[in-house]
């Protein structure tokens, strides 16, 4: 379902990569009946909001543009990080492209469908390279279930060894454009990230891949990954049913990590405050990604909050125990993977280093530290595979 507003850029804020941000005043909603937005119902004409432009598929704005908004979200409250989506400046729109090389098209058959050049078509510099390419030689790849994990499992994997080459393979189970993370911009901006590969439908990395499986493979042979981060970019679906999330896909990046010669490290879900059970301890999506569409082996790390800071004071009692028995049944002889017991001693200093802010789920580090600690012992124990 498409909410469509006509509106009137009023404000410009500060842009972040390819992603201007903007304040813009609704003149049009179309009809009379609140349930279909009309001057009493969600984002009436007259209201002002936040709206967000992509420029390399519209154009910068100019405060004074006429803008044409996706706002369906935004109007139910949904987790799109409070943004109108800018579908078109209907009155000045952009030059075309330089015309080039690239035939993927990303977001194909949507109105903002864009073409791309892969890293492995045949048009590429690096086609050659890995036209017959199968192999990522033994790099460790962690996988996580959350876009928030990507900066902890950064700060772990540098509390180890700062030097080593980290990219991150972005699939696309949640936002598609690379542009709108704050966080991997900032990433990029502090030199924690060699790059990033967008795969999927998902676009706007340094390096565009059909799927992940050509994405390690780029992160690799291309980037010079020595441990590659697979996650989905912001905004992650979800229907509390036992297989209705976008999460799965961790469990395909294991496969995708193990059929090229990876060693895949998953990273565990957990949080000791969500006030959904199902997300409390180990997250049902942990569980269910590797225990039951994972079909190759991982290492999946299982911290210890036993450093003894201030952060791991925080972590709720109990919820140490309640990991390690959660997370026990994927590990053999039940489950087919190798759990990996990891102290989060040290963690908490190299988390407090990340040059963006760490909140998952709305929760800052102080609120939920089990949730960035758990993961940044991935990082932790990929490092410690690269060394």
């Amino acid at each position: 379902m498409m909410m469509w507003r006509d509106g009137v850029v009023v404000a410009l804020g500060a842009p972040w990569g390819a992603s201007f941000p903007l304040d813009v005043e609704i003149t049009a909603a179309p009809g009379t009946d609140p349930d279909t937005g009309g001057p009493d119902g969600p984002l009436p004409a007259g209201s002002t909001v936040k709206a967000l432009a992509y420029a390399p598929l519209v154009g910068e704005p100019r405060v004074g543009d006429r803008v044409l908004l996706s706002a369906a979200p935004l109007a139910r409250g949904l987790g799109t990080g409070g943004y109108a989506m800018v579908v078109a400046l209907p009155d000045r729109l952009p030059a075309d492209p330089t015309p080039g090389p690239g035939h993927l098209v990303k977001a194909r058959y949507t109105p903002l469908q864009t073409m791309v050049r892969g890293v492995d078509e045949q048009s590429s510099d690096h086609h050659e390279q890995l036209r017959e390419a199968d192999s990522v030689d033994g790099m460790p790849v962690v996988v996580a279930d959350l876009h928030s994990a990507l900066p902890a499992v950064l700060a772990g994997v540098r509390a180890e060894d700062p030097d080593l080459r980290v990219v991150y393979v972005m699939t696309d189970g949640g936002a598609l454009p690379a542009w709108f993370s704050r966080t991997l911009a900032g990433l990029r901006d502090a030199g924690w990230l060699a790059g990033s590969v967008t795969v999927g439908q998902a676009f706007g990395g340094d390096l565009e891949a059909v799927n992940v499986h050509t994405g390690l493979l780029a992160s690799r042979l291309v980037l010079g990954a020595d441990v590659t981060v697979v996650a989905q970019g912001p905004g992650n679906l979800g229907t509390g049913t036992r297989w209705g999330f976008s999460g799965t896909s961790c469990g395909e990046a294991v496969n995708a990590a193990a059929a090229l010669d990876g060693r895949p490290v998953a990273s565990l879900r957990v949080s000791g405050v969500d006030p959904r059970e199902r997300h409390r301890g180990v997250s049902h999506h942990s569980l269910t990604a590797y225990g039951r569409v994972a079909l190759a082996a991982a290492d999946v790390v299982v911290p210890r909050f036993d450093g003894g800071t201030d952060l791991e004071a925080a972590v709720p009692p109990g919820l140490g125990a309640r990991v390690h028995d959660e997370a026990e049944p994927l590990g053999a002889p039940a489950g087919l993977h190798r759990l990996v017991h990891l102290s989060t001693a040290g963690l908490t200093e190299a988390l407090r280093t990340s040059p963006v802010p760490l909140s998952t789920m709305g929760r800052p580090l102080e609120e939920d530290p089990a949730a960035f600690l758990a993961v940044a012992a991935a990082g932790r124990h990929a490092a410690r595979l690269a060394g």
